[in-house]
């Protein structure tokens, strides 16, 4: 039989290197923890690991609308329920005003409360979100509502806001238009306290008593707008929590993909270590012989 000292040294070496690669691969992965580092460690695994990352960027950005869609909700109903409280407020003021038992003093401080409502109820109105974007300004706008010279307010804004995506085509409007939150026309919230005004300088109860009324459907639209609020928030809650669960179960699967057995590990790190000294000490002695000496 010919033996040839090349494929002697060959075999060993292969031997050597493929052990050698062994023992590294098996340090990494109890280093990082990770089976999979590379495709080449299992294909089939690091596909659907990438997989389960992209689906983790995805998730990623909804969560992020979902974040954004919850605080600006969040701002529209602090804005709508301060809205209530000046309109509650200015409907107790044209209660008083239309008992017809106020002097003009009386009508008079009245009014300089209403004057104060009225401000207050447009800074709302015009209040900006966390993006500093108005909340009521619709679909355009800078400015939701714009005062006149002769201090009559108006809605300046158009259409409905841009709804927010949260993922699978899924969208959600986050604020409302100033004409849906605080109505339009005369039983709109401005004309309905721009009527009140005009009416306490005249002493008219009659108009004064028609203004709260006015109030009142006014108020009925704010607080309607608040529960169509109030109702997209508690779906937005429902989205969140299964962002949340979709993205625990992802990480399980991808610990029981990825993650490395380190007890398994570790002892399969050791008996390749051990093999790979007993081969290299076996290609030592094999390569201090001359091949007369193999054969012998």
């Amino acid at each position: 039989m010919r033996i040839s000292t090349n494929q002697l040294y060959s075999h060993a070496a292969s031997q050597i290197t493929g052990l050698s690669m062994d023992a590294n691969t098996l340090q990494t992965q109890i280093a990082t923890n990770k089976r999979v580092n590379a495709p080449s460690d299992d294909a089939t695994a690091w596909r659907r690991i990438q997989t389960l990352n992209r689906a983790d960027a995805n998730s990623a950005a909804d969560a992020a609308n979902v974040d954004l869609a919850q605080t600006i909700l969040g701002e529209t109903d602090v804005a709508l329920a301060s809205a209530e409280k000046q309109l509650q407020r200015a409907q107790e003021l044209a209660l008083q005003g239309a008992s017809g038992t106020l002097n003009e003093t009386d009508r008079a401080a009245i009014s300089a409360e209403l004057d104060g409502i009225v401000e207050e109820l447009f800074s709302l109105a015009n209040q900006a979100d966390v993006r500093g974007q108005p909340l009521f300004a619709g679909a355009t706008g800078d400015t939701a509502y714009v005062k006149q010279d002769d201090g009559t307010i108006l809605f300046a804004g158009s259409g409905e806001p841009a709804a927010i995506p949260i993922g699978d085509g899924d969208m959600v409007q986050a604020s409302v238009s100033g004409a849906r939150a605080f109505g339009t026309g005369e039983d709109g919230a401005f004309a309905a306290l721009a009527t009140l005004a005009s009416a306490l300088q005249t002493g008219d109860t009659a108009a004064i008593a028609k203004a709260a009324d006015n109030i009142g459907t006014a108020l009925s639209t704010v607080g309607a707008t608040r529960a169509s609020v109030g109702a997209r928030a508690i779906r937005l809650d429902y989205v969140a929590e299964r962002f949340d669960t979709a993205s625990t179960t992802r990480s399980e699967s991808r610990s029981a993909l990825e993650e490395v057995d380190m007890t398994a590990a570790i002892t399969e790190l050791q008996k390749t270590l051990t093999v790979l000294d007993a081969t290299q000490s076996s290609f030592t002695k094999l390569s201090s012989l001359s091949l007369f000496d193999y054969l012998r």
